[in-house]
């Protein structure tokens, strides 16, 4: 059975590309900060399927024991998929550096530091696919987020470079760009419909992306031709745009 490593489980768009692994039949190592909060979901996976599941601790900061962590696996994955991150307050960032700090953190140093891990034991054994949750926010620096979007620019140069790396490996890097997405933490908001992703269409998304080997993934769609345009726009007029 394949297994399919999950960083950052407890999330709802996590959970619900867990839930699509599962059905396709892929076993499950989910990880996550707080490996009470798995309990339940491993629970209802092993309701639908039977598929093999493990919890395991992982702290997307904890990078020193990042590596610690990947020997502890009593199986080793087929697939690593990132899903954590840390939608920082941006307001806020412009006065508390340690709002900067958490921010970049967990969108790219976390990011980096533990798929560098996972890209070693993969490049080794000449096999594997990583897929990391990055943004449409870092195709472009804007005022509202800029913080956020200058980690998840990071983060895209980062799977960039190891994908290029790694291609020559047999090893498989995708990057996945949600712009709008229903879950728990937007839906207080006001979100376009046709623009906006709910965590089945991106967890779809990512598993039909991996099976066919795509580098870069927005989700949904239309957001690639959003953003080229937002990323053509002038720099002159840009900084002139409330964005």
């Amino acid at each position: 059975m394949k297994n399919v490593l999950i960083l950052g489980a407890t999330s709802d768009m996590a959970r619900a590309i867990a839930k699509k692994h599962a059905a396709e039949g892929w076993g499950l190592t989910l990880a996550a900060r707080d490996p009470e909060a798995l309990d339940p979901i491993a629970s209802d996976i092993r309701i639908r399927s039977t598929v093999d599941i493990q919890t395991v601790p992982f702290d997307a900061k904890d990078f020193a024991n990042h590596q610690n962590l990947y020997d502890s696996l009593d199986v080793k994955p087929d697939v690593v998929i990132a899903c954590f991150g840390y939608m920082g307050d941006q307001d806020q960032a412009r006065s508390d550096l340690g709002e900067i700090e958490r921010t970049i953190a967990v969108n790219f140093t976390g990011m980096a530091t533990m798929l560098s891990v996972v890209a070693a034991d993969f490049e080794r054994r000449g096999s594997g696919a990583i897929a990391a949750i990055s943004s449409v926010a870092g195709d472009r620096g804007r005022q509202s987020n800029y913080v956020y979007g200058s980690a998840k620019a990071g983060l895209t140069a980062y799977l960039s470079g190891l994908r290029n790396r790694l291609a020559k490996k047999g090893v498989h890097v995708m990057t996945v760009k949600p712009g709008f997405a229903r879950t728990k933490m937007t839906e207080n908001l006001e979100l376009p419909a046709a623009l906006t992703a709910s965590p089945e269409q991106i967890a779809d998304a990512v598993f039909n992306g991996l099976e066919k080997k795509k580098n870069v993934v927005y989700t949904l769609w239309p957001w690639r031709y959003i953003m080229l345009i937002i990323r053509h726009i002038p720099e002159f007029i840009f900084k002139k745009m409330k964005m």
